[in-house]
């Protein structure tokens, strides 16, 4: 018992920092994190793999996977993205719209089960149960809506649209294709097979509820296209979108060279990703109170 409160209390947060330093120092030489986006990422991942190693373990499927396919076509994504950025260089804003809500129910996990780790079980344990759900909801929108717009842009199929299906040019916001729902859907596969797998070495269940577990990946899928949809309801509704005859791309601000495409200026772009997580948390969280 004194070994166990150890390993929790001096040795886990010693291997969580060193761990979160060294990802976050190799993310900020690649350039997939700036310098405020490293420094917010170490606290984000320190917190995480302290807690529960699940928890850190979808955090870093998320973030490994978006930030390869963010690499991925830089040169057709540079033409038509006003806000490129080589390697996507985030900063401690995008960090923490992409994973503050999920920090936060984490702490709240630490305050409310502490460290231990129990397959998802409302009847057994339903607060850590729906805490569960809504960050893995979280990641699987994250990743979900990352997998889409990442890998939709890259694809030939023409955007439409989501309020209306009309056409659309490359990189307008609410701009969906069957390929990038098809890929938010993976994407948020990959949460839950991340979730579920690491489960069957650090959760410990009778073997019922072990299997029952597997259902999970399918709910992840779903989430994931659930949180891309209402990224892109959120994108194309509260959110500018405009082509600019002189940049010759959609951007994100209205101007005297652009003309409108849709969307009101009242969101950004962060404040979308942040809106759509929560819901999809909010939603997730329920769901699995009700199926686990």
């Amino acid at each position: 018992m004194i070994l166990v409160i150890m390993e929790t209390n001096l040795v886990r947060p010693m291997v969580a920092a060193m761990t979160s330093v060294l990802v976050a120092a190799r993310s900020f030489r690649k350039k997939s994190l700036d310098l405020s986006g490293a420094i917010s990422a170490v606290v984000v991942m320190t917190i995480h793999i302290t807690v529960n190693y699940r928890f850190a373990a979808i955090l870093f499927a998320f973030f490994f996977t978006s930030s390869k396919l963010t690499k991925l076509g830089e040169d057709r994504k540079r033409k038509v993205d006003a806000d490129f950025k080589e390697g996507g260089q985030r900063n401690w804003i995008q960090v923490l719209s992409n994973s503050g809500i999920a920090t936060l129910l984490v702490l709240i996990t630490l305050k409310s089960v502490g460290t231990r780790d129990n397959c998802l079980d409302s009847k057994e344990s339903p607060l850590l149960t729906s805490l569960a759900g809504g960050i893995i909801g979280h990641y699987c929108c994250c990743n979900g809506d990352t997998w889409s717009s990442e890998l939709g842009v890259l694809s030939d199929e023409q955007p439409r649209l989501i309020t209306t299906f009309k056409p659309v040019r490359k990189g307008t916001n609410g701009g969906v294709t069957k390929a990038g729902l098809m890929a938010a859907a993976v994407g948020g596969a990959v949460i839950g097979v991340t979730f579920v797998v690491l489960g069957l070495v650090t959760a410990h269940c009778a073997f019922e509820i072990a299997l029952k577990q597997l259902f999970l990946i399918p709910v992840s899928a779903l989430f994931g296209l659930c949180g891309s949809v209402i990224d892109s309801l959120l994108g194309a509704t509260l959110q500018y979108s405009g082509f600019c005859t002189v940049r010759n791309k959609v951007v994100g601000k209205p101007g005297p060279t652009v003309k409108k495409i849709s969307g009101l200026s009242i969101l950004d772009n962060n404040a979308v990703n942040l809106l759509s997580i929560l819901l999809t948390s909010l939603l997730s969280s329920i769901a699995c109170s009700y199926i686990f």
